[in-house]
Order: structure tokens, then sequence, then C-alpha cells
């Protein structure tokens, strides 16, 4: 059996230059973050807030050991988002 979480934070309003995403390039204006860790693997994807389609951000996924990591990268993904710039997602391992 896997072992999973998902973290969703909506409403965030990204930064200057927005964040990239693996296929549509960066994306602005006011965004969902969702990220869904399983076994040791956090896969981080954005919308903008009320639509369907969802894009994966660049960087993503990262290793996670943990749950608690993988909370950890989601809020990493929030902050990039928030701070703008196009940067892809990091996380320190």
């Amino acid at each position: 059996m896997d072992t999973w979480a998902t973290w969703t934070t909506q409403g965030i309003i990204a930064g200057s230059g927005g964040v990239m995403t693996t296929e549509g390039g960066p994306i602005t204006g006011d965004l969902t973050v969702h990220t869904t860790w399983i076994d040791g693997q956090a896969q981080v994807t954005v919308q903008h807030t009320g639509a369907s389609e969802w894009y994966v951000m660049e960087g993503s996924p990262l290793s996670a050991s943990d749950e608690d990591a993988g909370r950890s990268v989601h809020q990493a993904a929030v902050e990039a988002v928030k701070a703008g710039g196009g940067a892809p997602l990091a996380f320190p391992a």
C-alpha cells in the first residue's frame, strides 16, 4: 500500500514574473497550488484559481522523505509563487 498525502492552497497572487511550469512556461495571476506526496516524491501542480487545467511546476517532482517533508515542499511552492520571478521550484534535500 502506498503512503500519500495532499495539500492545496488557493488564492495565491503570483509575484511579478509568475511561476514557471513545464507545459505552459510562466503563469501569473490568482493561482492555486496543489501538492501530492506519494512514497517519497512530492509532485507540485498549479492552476489559475477556478480553472480546470493544471500545470506541473518546473522542478517538480522533488524528493521528500516523509509526509512532513512533503508538506514543507508544498509550503516552499506557495512561497515561490508569492515571490514570482518565473523561477522553478527548489527545495533543499
